[in-house]
């Protein structure tokens, strides 16, 4: 796309905001669900903007307009926003001023900031008001940016939703619901209200297909002491998930009726429903729930006397007594695997990763025919694709598979396209993350490898992100800690030489959920009111770290780890890292000259294991490449 499309674009949007005296309009990545990951329908942000990563915030002035994003997709941004007239403002980088910081340097007193108030969540309403208090600047939070301008404008996903058996999600909804009202009582609140899909469809073991490679179906939920509401779009409810929905009580409503519903002051009365009373306390997560819902429960729980007097695009985001504003004790419940899970993840993580193992085969073979310049980056991504599908519980891709060539590599969630896609060459190396949906759980794995010779800095930086996978990989440490904790053993090698990754370590995982869940992570730095959260046993973690060189090459060694018990004795309680990723790391790019005696021991040891549980899962011809993938590394002379 040019350039120039953008441009046309945002002269259209300018026009509107001329015309309704809107100064600047703040249009985020963003569905109303404060997911990460977001339908075509409300990819409004690169509609605009032209920038197609997964995060970043566009802002729009009459004059001029600037692009946020952070450290993954510096090099994608700068590319696809060149002649668009989008200002490329590299997020956290020193001397870069935040949004709001930015926003409070050119609005006018008085002046308007709009926004659709439906896809921004109240903590950064909150921020932003803060930020431009002085300025008395007035919200508008009831417009579509791109209403009235997107006329091709895909439709609201809206697919069947489906039953997750209880042999895969390991406890019943009755149960998760037990937990989240004990929860509930504990904090004195009588009504629960959730927007987030992923503890949607984790609550009631439910699962859609309205975000691709994430298996969700766009939904509010509320829960009191004796109901569970779930406002979905009609056509999703099957006969099967009607079935389900009465055998355990949950009421399904349609899914704009959420908005009136939390507007109906009887939600909010005591349980014996007596007149007078005092009204029950709503917990929800302000950081999750956007300001259009905030409203609505705000103008229930509250009436007349919370008013004031600005209508129903009233922006009211300041804490209040009678809601109780915690982190949903959903996304604590969910991060921490069953025993069912995680037989399901750990047999899953075996196929998958035998999967894996084929593909790189598959390369291997094509390197050794002299055949590998005849593949390119979607030829290679679509073999890994296809590899994948072939197992049987596979529902689909958990995000799109990331084939990199050279250069492409350093953009770190880098998209080839049929008409923008690298010719691989027999040099060089080639980066490939990828995973899979299964009714076992998800999968994610990154390797890099070699398609022929390659200079001795690859191979240094290869080995020096390798010694911090396994580093990471064999940590054992005392419960309590954190990931922050344990970052720096990922980052250590790279830091000695002056190198960084300008992204976290690691992240959690989902089951049959998003491909990146909390709130468990691993990260040296936590900015913008990021949550730190104690590693759990029966937590999944990615272990990731990399070096990405721009213009030149990219690497990424990405390891899925389970946090297991190691020990327990008067010094404290010990835990440790197991690898569910068994997938070897490529010997022609590793240096031994740059392995310590310990990391090599972790290695050749990790190694054995993979050869033992995925050898068996191969053919013969597969399980001899693994079998001298796998083999010890020699001593460097």
């Amino acid at each position: 796309m040019s350039g120039a499309i953008n441009r046309e674009r945002l002269a259209a949007l300018r026009a509107i905001m001329t015309e309704e005296k809107i100064d600047y309009y703040l249009i985020p990545t963003a569905d109303y669900h404060n997911s990460e990951y977001v339908a075509p329908f409300f990819q409004t942000r690169h509609y605009f903007s032209g920038f197609s990563g997964s995060s970043g915030t566009l802002v729009v002035g009459r004059k001029e307009a600037g692009l946020w994003t952070d450290g993954r997709y510096f090099i994608q941004a700068e590319k696809e926003l060149a002649g668009t007239g989008v200002d490329l403002y590299r997020d956290m980088e020193e001397g870069v001023p935040t949004v709001s910081e930015w926003l409070a340097d050119r609005l006018p007193a008085g002046g308007t900031l709009a926004f659709d108030g439906r896809c921004l969540n109240v903590v950064t309403v909150r921020n932003l008001r803060k930020k431009l208090a002085d300025k008395k600047i007035r919200f508008r939070i009831d417009r579509d940016p791109a209403e009235g301008i997107w006329q091709d404008r895909p439709a609201l996903p809206s697919h069947p939703a489906f039953v997750l058996d209880e042999k895969y999600s390991g406890e019943s909804a009755q149960d998760k619901l037990g937990r989240l009202r004990a929860a509930m009582r504990k904090a004195g609140a009588g009504v629960y209200v959730d927007s987030m899909l992923d503890n949607l469809m984790w609550l009631f073991n439910l699962r859609g297909r309205d975000v691709e490679c994430t298996p969700v179906a766009l939904s509010f939920g509320v829960v009191t002491q004796d109901r569970q509401i779930l406002f979905l779009q009609e056509n999703e409810v099957t006969a099967e998930v009607r079935s389900y929905a009465d055998s355990i009580g949950l009421e399904l409503r349609p899914y704009d009726a959420v908005y009136a519903f939390l507007e109906d002051p009887a939600l909010y009365l005591p349980a014996d429903g007596a007149q007078g009373s005092e009204k029950t306390k709503v917990m929800c997560d302000p950081s999750g729930l956007s300001i259009c819902l905030w409203n609505s429960i705000r103008r229930g729980r509250f009436g007349g006397e919370d008013a004031d007097g600005s209508g129903p695009a009233e922006v009211r985001p300041e804490p209040v007594t009678g809601i109780v504003e915690r982190r949903s004790p959903v996304v604590a419940f969910k991060a921490v695997k069953n025993e069912t899970e995680l037989a399901n993840i750990r047999a899953c993580y075996r196929d998958d990763s035998a999967a894996v193992c084929r593909f790189l085969y598959w390369i291997d073979q094509h390197v050794k025919n002299g055949t590998v310049g005849s593949l390119t980056e979607l030829t290679a991504a679509d073999h890994m694709d296809g590899l994948r599908a072939q197992i049987d519980d596979f529902v689909e891709l958990s995000f799109g598979t990331i084939s990199a060539y050279g250069p492409n590599a350093a953009m770190m969630h880098y998209s080839a396209k049929p008409d923008d896609c690298a010719q691989l060459r027999p040099e060089g190396m080639l980066l490939v993350d990828c995973g899979g949906q299964y009714l076992r759980g998800t999968t994610d794995v990154t390797r890099t490898t070699a398609l022929g010779p390659v200079t001795d800095e690859m191979r240094r930086h290869y080995t020096l992100t390798a010694v911090g996978n396994l580093q990471l990989l064999d940590a054992v440490f005392l419960y309590g800690c954190t990931g922050r904790n344990v970052d720096i053993l990922a980052r250590q090698p790279l830091w000695r030489t002056f190198v960084d990754y300008k992204c976290g370590t690691g992240h959690g995982i989902g089951y049959l959920l998003g491909v990146h869940e909390g709130p468990q992570n691993i990260r040296w730095r936590f900015a913008n009111g990021m949550q730190e959260a104690v590693l759990e046993p029966g937590m999944i973690v990615s272990d990731e770290p990399g070096v990405y060189i721009e213009g030149r090459y990219g690497i990424r060694i990405e390891t899925i780890l389970e946090v297991v018990e190691a020990a327990k004795n008067g010094d404290g309680r010990f835990l440790r890292f197991a690898p569910l990723t068994l997938v070897p790391l490529d010997r022609n790019l590793i240096d031994p000259a740059y392995l310590t005696p310990q990391t090599r021991e972790v290695l050749d040891r990790y190694h054995a294991r993979v050869y033992e549980e995925v050898g068996p899962l191969l053919t013969q011809e597969e399980r001899d490449w693994l079998r001298e993938q796998t083999r010890p590394v020699e001593t460097a002379v």
